[in-house]
């Protein structure tokens, strides 16, 4: 059975795995599944039609699935999807999707939300992230599996975060930032690729010179984008880590940051 404290408040419709806890004066609301393992701090609200995988950690004072910060919300059925494996700290809010976009606000496994952090209406979030204490997400921003968020940093809807990314303290990010790239200040600018994070995830060195290849073509060539999207494919077929750059440049969005 679920342990559930004598004075957390658990609708008898939601869904909790067998070896669940639920923390003290918490609420998990009718529409709520929970999966097994997942530890609920004391003060949580779980609501909305709200997913949540398997040996999550929720600490205390985290608002998960509530309706979603925007004005043409009208009611409608929308989610919030969390995977496995995620750290959630104090304070946290993550807000449900919106009819307007996919209806669905999702985030993956692995990753580690710092104390403060909001995750807005509408955003998808990959895996093994990192986001510092005060990170913000605007409605609709999608966030590559890697990517590194620094305290105090902020990104406009709509925005894109390619993977391995790291987005530095303070930064507000305006337009898409892609793979491999450091990006810092107001409003953030590209300043080199983020080296360490690459090396600790396990590429070679090869990869690594090529990811700063790469850099160097995108932002030092005073190439047309045209141009450089054609050299870096081409660059791509000799080494596939370029590939997800490749991609994520071929894609529409904001524009990237220059």
């Amino acid at each position: 059975m679920p342990r559930i404290h004598s004075t957390a408040l658990v609708d008898p419709a939601a869904r909790l795995d067998a070896d669940v806890e639920v923390g003290p004066y918490s609420i998990v609301g009718p529409e709520v599944s929970i999966g097994a393992g997942t530890v609920v701090g004391p003060h949580v609200v779980l609501a909305g039609r709200t997913t949540i995988g398997a040996r999550n950690r929720i600490f205390q004072f985290t608002s998960i699935g509530e309706i979603p910060q925007d004005r043409k919300y009208g009611g409608e059925a929308t989610t919030t999807v969390i995977g496995d494996d995620n750290v959630i700290r104090e304070y946290v809010s993550i807000h449900a999707g919106t009819a307007q976009d996919r209806g669905a606000t999702t985030i993956g496994d692995g990753n580690w939300l710092l104390a403060y952090v909001h995750i807005a209406h509408d955003c998808v979030v990959g895996n093994h992230t990192t986001f510092s204490n005060n990170s913000q997400l605007a409605g609709h921003v999608s966030i590559g599996d890697w990517v590194t968020m620094g305290g105090f940093s902020g990104v406009h809807q709509f925005c894109r975060i390619g993977a391995h990314a790291f987005v530095a303290a303070g930064a507000i990010v305006l337009q898409d930032v892609p793979p491999f790239v450091t990006a810092s200040g107001y409003p953030a600018k590209p300043h080199g690729t983020n080296n360490e994070g690459l090396r600790r995830r396990g590429f070679t060195s090869d990869e690594i010179l090529a990811v700063r290849r790469a850099y160097k073509t995108l932002y030092r060539e005073d190439l047309p984008l045209d141009e450089a999207r054609a050299k870096l494919a081409q660059a791509a077929v000799a080494n596939p880590a370029l590939t997800p750059l490749v991609e994520f440049l071929a894609s529409g969005g904001r524009g990237i940051v220059r």
